[in-house]
């Protein structure tokens, strides 16, 4: 990877250079020209604070490089990355870490000094020097100008900023990338796995905790970096701001004496408590990764599920009112079959054409055919005139049958026997004699052979009806 923000040579002088990748054509047309007027921030160790400014833009190998006041120290983010180089059993990893967590500290004091003056959090943008050989070392630390900066490391390969988070600014942002690095030193690991998906883990807050991730770290180092990693899922903030964020973490890290050693930020765990919490980490892991994909299967598939979701409980909706309907509709349960014969006849008088569907199982349905029209004439009636009514020829004639009848339908003198067959068939016969009145002054005189029979239900149904008119 060839640095494209770098400490180099200019015109014999030594310089902080900005190589933005781009020929003197394309510099002009994109208004990179512009980033001679930006401004950078160089902290220096007594907390004061000094302005940096580009003195001037040459062609370097055809490309254009922004150049200013040379500042000798070294970019944070490649101090970081150096711990990539050792571990525990090629030696090294210690004093790496202890050399980065160095580098954070003074970048996170310079950052509390310098407040929210606007300032590139992305640690490739700043570049920090310790002095060494002091009883108490301090560092000046240089915030490259922000815009050119990201011009520089994005022709540089360096890919997305995995230590800042693009929904933080002010002392959040800075807060955020401090509990990265941090979380990145002492446990020797990135926080944020997936280039793929780093900021919407950021946003959702999907990480290891640094307690899990590093469990014989200093309790109070690993709270404060989880507080710093949940800025930006607001329904797991802290209530701790991130100033107390940032001065928490500064306290624990300098004395002054200097910058803690890396070892003194971890115990000694008691025996058995590395698996205890290796059991633990696998938990919380696997917990972590079904949750995220339930949430992030929803989220994409939102409008799908919601399609779904609404057929499935219209179905639902459609089959509970089915049933429903099921369980209210008219049925000759527990009737034995004179009475189902008495009510068919009931039910012809009333209009209760769903009652009389219930009786009928393969008999003609002209006596239903019958009810349902005069139902509907009925109810239009009513449409135009409320009173409208049609009298049951039975309570017609209980009050003494007086002619003219013109609203009177129904069955009178209603005579039943039973003609054959056993319940024990299964079937039987019966005869029905009766007078039909109808709402146009007349009355018909019946005589019906009916044949019912138990059906699946083991209810009486009425099978066939042979009639007889005079």
């Amino acid at each position: 990877m060839q640095q494209r923000i770098l400490m180099s040579d200019m015109d014999g002088k030594r310089a902080s250079c900005f190589d933005t990748g781009l020929d003197p054509r394309s510099f002009a047309r994109t208004k990179m020209s512009q980033s001679l007027i930006e401004i950078g921030y160089i902290v220096q160790p007594d907390g004061t604070h000094e302005v940096w400014r580009a003195l001037g833009v040459n062609e370097v190998n055809g490309g254009m490089r922004v150049w200013g006041t040379p500042f000798p120290g070294e970019r944070l983010d490649l101090l970081i990355d150096k711990l990539d180089e050792f571990t525990l059993q090629t030696g090294g990893l210690v004093s790496a870490q202890q050399t980065a967590l160095q580098a954070v500290a003074f970048w996170i004091r310079a950052k509390m000094l310098i407040g929210d003056t606007p300032s590139a959090i992305n640690p490739g943008a700043a570049f920090v020097v310790c002095e060494e050989g002091k009883e108490k070392p301090r560092s000046s630390v240089f915030f490259t100008p922000p815009n050119l900066t990201n011009r520089c490391l994005l022709v540089e390969g360096k890919g997305i900023d995995r230590f800042s988070c693009p929904d933080l600014t002010g002392m959040d942002a800075a807060a955020f990338s401090a509990g990265v690095m941090i979380y990145r030193i002492l446990a020797n690991d990135h926080p944020y796995s997936s280039d793929k998906t780093i900021f919407q883990d950021m946003r959702d807050g999907v990480f290891l905790p640094l307690s899990l991730a590093a469990p014989s770290l200093d309790k109070r180092i690993a709270d404060l970096v989880q507080a710093a990693l949940l800025l930006p899922v607001e329904k797991k903030r802290s209530a701790m701001s991130a100033s107390d964020i940032i001065n928490n973490l500064l306290k624990l890290l300098m004395t002054e004496d200097g910058i803690v050693p890396v070892s003194s930020l971890f115990v000694d765990l008691p025996a058995g408590k590395n698996e205890q919490m290796a059991k633990e980490k696998s938990r919380y892991l696997f917990r972590l990764s079904s949750s995220i994909k339930i949430k992030r299967f929803t989220a994409r598939n939102k409008h799908a599920i919601i399609g779904v979701t609404s057929g499935l409980l219209f179905l639902i909706f459609i089959l509970v009112s089915t049933t429903n309907s099921i369980n209210r509709r008219a049925t000759t349960f527990g009737m034995d079959a004179d009475t189902v014969v008495m009510a068919y006849y009931n039910a012809f008088s009333s209009l209760d054409h769903m009652f009389m569907e219930a009786c009928i199982q393969g008999a003609d349905k002209s006596d239903i055919n019958v009810a349902v029209n005069y139902y509907a004439l009925l109810k239009t009636r009513q449409v135009y005139d409320s009173r409208a009514t049609l009298v049951p020829a039975a309570v017609w004639k209980s009050t003494g049958g007086e002619l003219p009848s013109p609203n009177v339908f129904g069955v009178t003198d209603l005579e039943i026997e039973h003609l054959s067959g056993r319940e024990e068939d299964r079937m039987l016969i019966y005869r029905a004699d009766y007078l039909l009145w109808s709402p146009e002054e007349y009355s018909i005189t019946r005589s019906d052979v009916l044949t019912l029979k138990r059906d699946r239900s083991k209810n009486w149904r009425i099978v066939e009806i042979i009639r007889t008119e005079r």
